[in-house]
């Protein structure tokens, strides 16, 4: 699963999704892509299970990116724990998601294999998504 090998902070704040994306919001690398409508978190264990999902669709064929990393902790307290005693231990990872946001690419395949594999990553993320292809949306 993903996550950074070294951080600054072991806690973070939980923050403000508030906002477009307007970085990381275009096709760079392939010619379809999985784009984000709505603002949320995206664990690192979804973005594993939608790889998992592209990849068994697509085959061998084609080519695929990941364009979001998971890069901020969540902590959490123990269950039946007493309120006091500090912030929890970060428990996993998410990726912060703003409506706009390419999460997956694809190249190499064609148009109906990527809206498939895209549509089976959908139903892995907590996120309303749209297929997208360079030039058009489909």
């Amino acid at each position: 699963m993903l996550a950074p090998k070294r951080v600054k902070y072991r806690k973070m704040q939980k923050g403000r999704m508030k906002g477009k994306a307007y970085r990381g919001s275009t096709l760079n690398f392939g010619d379809f892509g999985l784009q984000a409508l709505e603002c949320g978190r995206i664990t690192a264990r979804q973005i594993e299970a939608s790889r998992v999902a592209i990849t068994r669709h697509a085959k061998k064929a084609g080519k695929m990116f990941i364009r979001i990393f998971p890069d901020k902790p969540i902590s959490k307290k123990p269950a039946e724990t007493r309120q006091g005693g500090g912030k929890g231990a970060p428990e996993y990872w998410v990726a912060t998601i703003r409506p706009g946001l390419i999460l997956f690419e694809m190249e190499g395949v064609t148009a109906d294999v990527a809206k498939e594999a895209f549509s089976l990553a959908a139903h892995k993320l907590p996120l309303r998504t749209r297929i997208i292809q360079r030039g058009v949306t489909l």
